[in-house]
């Protein structure tokens, strides 16, 4: 089994980043988990999450104590929570920084982990490139599509997106509970035929999508 511990705060994607994980494991074949640790915290608050891999159905739903692979999002924790607590010699460390390891004053806790264990990349960097980019070619306001065109796009795009899952989900699914997957096929026909009977239909491309 290979397990990451996600460390980052409220609003940077550190639950995001372990779903993310676990979906690719699972979209290769493997079996997957992945789940947050927080409480009431608000934005900007330290946040862990967990995902755990392996080529066997996962019995365990305890917190990452001794990862194989952490992830720091943000480098302002490497100082002020224990994100290196059960590291083990042969973890690997990936830290969202632009400075190098050796400027991060860290050497006390990856003294032990083998040499190219750790990496920093500057990840925020490099979204903010990229979205700069993408604002420098998106279409002025003047063309941009209306209400009714952009919420039945989004509609459109979130059933190719449901469309694209339903396959793993099912494959997921019907090894180990087959009943799940029976009482969810019954659940959406009753859902279609009481839409039926009450004349309701689902808005296409031609009638727009109110919000």
């Amino acid at each position: 089994m290979f397990e990451v511990r996600f460390h980052g705060r409220g609003g940077q994607g550190t639950v995001t980043a372990a779903e993310l994980l676990s979906a690719a494991a699972f979209t290769d074949g493997q079996h997957a988990q992945a789940f947050p640790s927080f409480g009431s915290e608000r934005t900007g608050a330290p946040v862990m999450s967990f995902c755990r891999i392996d080529t066997a159905p996962i019995r365990s739903r305890e917190p990452v104590t001794r990862p194989d692979a952490l992830v720091i999002q943000d480098p302002t924790l490497l100082h002020q929570v224990s994100v290196f607590d059960g590291a083990q010699p042969g973890c690997l460390l990936l830290i969202n920084s632009t400075r190098p390891v050796a400027d991060l004053n860290i050497g006390e806790f990856t003294s032990e982990l083998r040499p190219g264990a750790v990496l920093t990349v500057p990840v925020t960097a490099l979204n903010a490139t990229t979205a700069s980019a993408s604002a420098r070619t998106t279409p002025s306001s003047s063309s941009a599509p209306d209400c009714d065109t952009r919420s039945t796009w989004t509609t459109a795009r979130a059933a190719e997106c449901a469309r694209a899952n339903a396959p793993a989900a099912r494959s997921a699914w019907s090894p180990s509970r087959p009943d799940r997957i029976s009482a969810g096929q019954q659940d959406a026909e009753e859902e279609r035929t009481k839409r039926g009977q009450a004349g309701q239909r689902t808005p296409d491309c031609q009638s727009g999508c109110a919000l």
